[in-house]
């Protein structure tokens, strides 16, 4: 029986790649220069850190254009919060991976109300759709990238 799964999953050497250019980028502008302004990341996510709080959001815009040239969705990075340690201003972004119990409840329930000839379940981190015909999953697929959903999809693991 045909199936497929959707993941909500980012690349972490891509992100690697996207903070060093981020970091470069950051190097090369005259309006960091002297500034105490840096990108941070760890396993769980970034931090970015700068002396004043519009100098933060030019380096978030920095990060976001670092993504979006490496092909990884806006979506994947969630604001943690913000916090203020002496002179700096730090905001903790988390790397999204994975989709949540309540999203997979959601896209189930989107499957199920668009009435298409497909099952849909719940297991772990991701969902699997199955169906008999392999429009019917194609269709699932299309009506979900139309969706305005706050993750990014990606549908992988797709059998015949």
């Amino acid at each position: 029986m045909p199936s497929f799964d959707i993941v909500s999953e980012i690349d972490l050497h891509e992100v690697t790649n996207a903070v060093d250019q981020a970091k470069r980028e950051l190097g090369n502008r005259w309006d960091f220069k002297n500034v105490e302004a840096d990108i941070e990341q760890d396993d769980k996510g970034l931090t970015i850190s700068a002396e004043q709080e519009f100098q933060l959001e030019q380096l978030m815009d920095m990060l976001r254009m670092a993504f979006a040239k490496r092909n990884i969705d806006g979506r994947a990075i969630s604001e943690d919060g913000e916090s203020k340690a002496g002179k700096l201003v730090k905001q903790h972004l988390l790397l999204k991976q994975g989709i949540e119990t309540e999203m997979a409840k959601k896209i189930v329930k989107m499957i199920k109300d668009a009435k298409l000839k497909v099952q849909a379940s719940i297991q772990g981190d991701k969902v699997r759709v199955t169906g008999k015909k392999r429009d019917d999953l194609q269709a699932a697929m299309a009506m979900l990238r139309e969706a305005e959903l706050d993750i990014p999809l990606q549908f992988n693991n797709f059998r015949d």
